[in-house]
């Protein structure tokens, strides 16, 4: 705790003083660009990789950076999904994943959650992964299994979030772009999914994959209707 105090002092002397003028207009609203779906594990720092300023980046932190299906049962991921997309108007959904998931690796191995009943009944959202990975990835061995699951989850949760009606609607015309993203801890790269090549493309600053495809409500396509 004496580390995370000495951490606030820091930022009260040297940081805040240095960015007055920005905390200043956050403290009237938020208008965030981007909406970053990822994983609650603390190796994964969203705002440190990607040099985002505060504001910038509104965040949704889970074990296994799951988005559950569309419900209309209250559930804290749809909510906070719907309040960015609607409410803030966020223009792009990072789902992002990340190597060495202990998540997925209780996915894989659901028997190791036996202490752990909560944890193992949130996973089970993500038993599609599961399914998809042990069914097509017959000849992989342990290591290659887990990587599958931290790629294929990511496309899985992808396919969920377009379930919800505020996100399938703005990505359909448009105004709204998904990516797929998997962050290496050990190397700092994130490699993205890229639905025109349908595999995962290693960003290096000039690359831009979207995980969805071509928008197809666009006005000058519906002209053609």
């Amino acid at each position: 705790m004496q580390r995370l105090i000495q951490g606030l002092r820091n930022f009260q002397e040297e940081i805040f003083p240095a960015k007055r003028e920005l905390f200043e207009s956050l403290a009237k609203g938020q208008q965030p660009s981007t909406l970053f779906i990822t994983c609650a594990d603390s190796r994964v720092v969203p705002d440190l990789f990607t040099q985002s300023e505060p504001g910038e980046l509104f965040v949704i932190r889970n074990a296994g950076n799951i988005v559950p299906p569309f419900s209309r049962q209250p559930g804290g991921v749809t909510a906070t999904i719907e309040f960015a997309v609607v409410a803030l108007g966020v223009r792009h959904i990072v789902v992002c994943g990340h190597t060495d998931c202990g998540a997925m690796k209780g996915l894989l191995h659901p028997e190791k959650l036996a202490a752990m009943p909560t944890v193992a009944s949130w996973l089970m959202q993500a038993d599609a992964t599961r399914r998809l990975v042990l069914e097509n990835y017959e000849t992989a061995d342990e290591a290659q299994l887990i990587d599958a699951m931290i790629r294929e989850n990511v496309l899985v949760q992808l396919r969920n979030l377009e379930t919800h009606p505020s996100v399938a609607s703005r990505v359909a015309r448009g105004d709204l772009s998904l990516y797929g993203w998997i962050y290496d801890i050990s190397a700092g790269q994130v490699d993205s999914f890229d639905a025109a090549e349908q595999r995962y493309i290693r960003l290096d600053g000039t690359s831009q994959p979207h995980a969805t495809p071509v928008a197809r409500l666009q006005k000058d396509n519906l002209a053609s209707l």
